[in-house]
């Protein structure tokens, strides 16, 4: 029976004989490595433990074949690359020259793209004007035109014949307002007129809407004859055109929108708004009898919108050039996507035709900062990320939310911040080969002032 030594012990055996070198010799015999795996089978920990046994072997196999006067250097010479790399298997090689080069289809060969509008959009947008200049019996500077597209916006081939319009709130009293809103109005919160004068001088508004919010019976109750002296201060104080809204109470809206509108003859202001849960007709005979426009709101059915449009045109008498549609806006967050979706098919429809739905579409963009996300400090649940700077969020928030709805086909667009109406404005002035676009510094962005 063979005799079991280890490497060591013949190291040791040779070395106690004083053999300096060895020649002719022939070793014989297997080596056997005893492993204990365990039950954990190998895992990586192990192999790598096995790896620095083997290689502490091969140094050792490699030491007594140097001592034995092998030459082991002449085993560590580099391989010359070209010498390593095999050429590939002659079946393979012939296998990739068979496969055929790729070809385009003859059909896509031939088809030809061009941007063009689409035949089917036969019918333009109403156009609508807003305000009345001393020409037309009223005292606005200017007019303010929205409508009359033919295409969707901002399409290169079927120009928009007006851009897009902003009109900024202005409220009959101090409300609650997010941080971010509220710094750029505490100095004019209390003066309506000087509010609305702000918002057209500095921020550039192209409208000013005006909100008779204190009339609600949960509020202050104004009564209507009162609440109408604010419209009129703003007139006083501002020559743009004016919207006028109510607080959104159902009983008291008509009778407060009514009023409005008899104050404000011949100015033809914007009526918001008629909707099918109130008199809206009450509302519609108002607008037709002092020659102004009726805003038509849905909330986010397209049914609905046409709906209330057909019987103000045939019930109360609306005249097509008069009616401003709010299919209502969901913000970011709260169903964008809903709003936008609701807004396109309008839009879509009317160019195919229906004429129940040729009118253009107002956004009411504030509604973003009704969203948690634009104005909480940070995220009510303690395990979620950072939100970042609320005095930021904000406005993106009414930004994008805004720009969204551009893209869907919105003439004017309600908001607050303006910092977003600033955004706004450009985008859309750039995006109709107004102004130039330009490549924003992302770093000028992360440290501009709000």
């Amino acid at each position: 029976m063979a005799e079991k030594i280890t490497l060591s012990d013949l190291n040791k055996t040779l070395t106690e004989m004083n053999v300096q070198s060895l020649e002719g010799l022939k070793i014989e015999g297997d080596v056997e490595i005893d492993l204990d795996i365990g039950a954990g089978g190998v895992g990586p920990l192990f192999a790598y433990y096995f790896g620095e046994q083997a290689a502490k072997i091969a140094m050792q196999l490699m030491e007594f074949a140097k001592a034995v006067g092998y030459p082991v250097q002449n085993l560590m010479q580099p391989v010359a690359v070209a010498q390593a790399i095999a050429p590939a298997p002659a079946e393979i090689a012939a296998a990739a020259e068979a496969v055929p080069a790729f070809k385009i289809a003859s059909a896509l060969a031939s088809a030809k793209f061009s941007v063009g509008v689409d035949k089917t959009w036969k019918h333009p947008i109403q156009e609508v004007t807003l305000g009345a200049t001393k020409a037309d019996g009223g005292s606005r500077g200017h007019v303010v035109k929205l409508g009359g597209e033919k295409a969707m916006p901002f399409f290169p081939d079927a120009e928009m014949p007006h851009a897009p319009k902003i009109t900024m709130d202005v409220f009959d009293m101090p409300i609650g307002m997010a941080k971010a809103v509220k710094m750029h109005y505490e100095d004019v919160i209390n003066s309506p007129g000087e509010w609305a004068k702000k918002a057209v001088k500095e921020f550039g508004a192209d409208m000013v809407t005006v909100h008779l919010i204190s009339t609600d019976p949960l509020l202050k109750d104004t009564p209507a004859q009162e609440a109408v002296k604010t419209v009129e201060e703003v007139l006083q104080a501002v020559d743009v055109p004016i919207c006028i809204g109510g607080s959104g109470n159902p009983d008291k809206d008509p009778v407060v929108l009514s009023k409005a509108a008899e104050v404000c003859q011949g100015e033809r202001v914007l009526i918001a708004s008629a909707n099918l849960n109130m008199d809206w007709e009450k509302i519609g005979k108002a607008c037709v009898d002092n020659g102004h426009v009726c805003l038509a709101w849905t909330q986010l059915e397209i049914n609905s919108q046409k709906e209330l449009n057909r019987k103000l045109m045939k019930v109360a008498g609306v005249p097509r050039e008069s009616i401003v549609m709010d299919p209502t806006t969901a913000a970011l967050a709260y169903g964008l996507d809903f709003a936008y979706s609701n807004m396109e098919r309008i839009r879509l429809g009317a160019l195919k035709g229906d004429d129940e739905l040729t009118f253009p579409m107002s956004s009411g963009t504030t509604n973003a900062w009704g969203v948690r996300e634009s104005w909480m400090v940070r995220s009510p649940n303690k395990d979620d990320s950072d939100w970042g700077d609320r005095m930021l969020r904000g406005p993106i928030w009414e930004i994008l939310t805004g720009y969204s709805l551009a893209m869907a086909g919105v003439d004017i667009f309600m908001m607050m911040h303006p910092t977003a109406v600033a955004y706004l404005h450009e985008i859309t002035q750039s995006l109709m080969g107004r102004i130039e676009a330009k490549t924003p510094d992302a770093n000028a962005w992360l440290k501009m002032g709000v």
